[in-house]
């Protein structure tokens, strides 16, 4: 008998939740922001509790899931009428890269990393920080990007031999030489010095991030 309870339990739930998530609107399965995933959260687990405990009436559960899709669309309506107040529950996109440099403030206020911003780069199918104008980070957490329209190289002398061809190679990230990046390469901290300081560039810790791609195209974002 139980196991026929939790049964119809089960679809009832089932149903009831995807009714939930319908009223709340497609936005929320495309995108969810910080707001509205917490209701999602929260309905999740309030469909969990009324699964465990066959004895708990279902009404126990249906109210409150009912109550926070009540509120998600009160305070969607609301946000509709204040940009402020959408601003605050949904947040607002973030310039990780302006004008071809990297935003290290917002980065840091985002606690956005380096490896952060190379993982979504090459998932919008841009290979070197270079190539790229503006990024910016929605409140979804997805990356937006609009590239240079000119994709020259710009090699420091136009002499250096690549070897390596795949992905541009991150050589300084922090302050830090990536010496395995450079094994790749072929070449030695000695080479990269001396790269860098036809560039202008003194010391490695100047540098907040450089790479190259195969192509002898660098990309330097000194620290400030």
């Amino acid at each position: 008998m139980e196991i026929w309870t939790l049964f119809v339990r089960t679809v009832l739930v089932y149903l009831i939740v995807f009714l939930m998530m319908r009223i709340m609107g497609k936005r929320e399965i495309g995108k969810l922001s910080v707001f509205d995933l917490v209701i999602s959260i929260m309905i999740a687990e309030i469909a969990v509790f009324v699964l465990e405990d066959l004895n708990k009436p279902m009404l126990e559960g249906i109210l409150p899931m009912v109550t926070l899709v009540a509120v998600q669309l009160l305070i969607a309506y609301i946000s509709l009428k204040s940009e402020k107040l959408r601003r605050w529950f949904e947040g607002k996109p973030s310039a990780i890269i302006d004008g071809g440099k990297l935003n290290r403030e917002e980065m840091h206020k985002q606690r956005y990393n380096l490896d952060d911003l190379l993982l979504q780069l090459r998932e919008n199918k841009v290979m070197n920080v270079a190539d790229v104008e503006f990024a910016v980070l929605e409140p979804s957490g997805k990356l937006t990007i609009s590239e240079k329209k000119d994709h020259l190289d710009r090699s420091s002398t136009g002499q250096a031999s690549i070897r390596y061809e795949g992905l541009p190679l991150p050589l300084i990230m922090d302050g830090k030489v990536q010496d395995e990046s450079l094994q790749k390469l072929g070449k030695t901290r000695f080479w990269l010095k001396h790269e860098l300081q036809s560039l202008g560039v003194k010391d490695f810790k100047e540098v907040f991030f450089c790479s190259i791609d195969h192509r002898g195209k660098w990309f330097i974002d000194k620290k400030k």
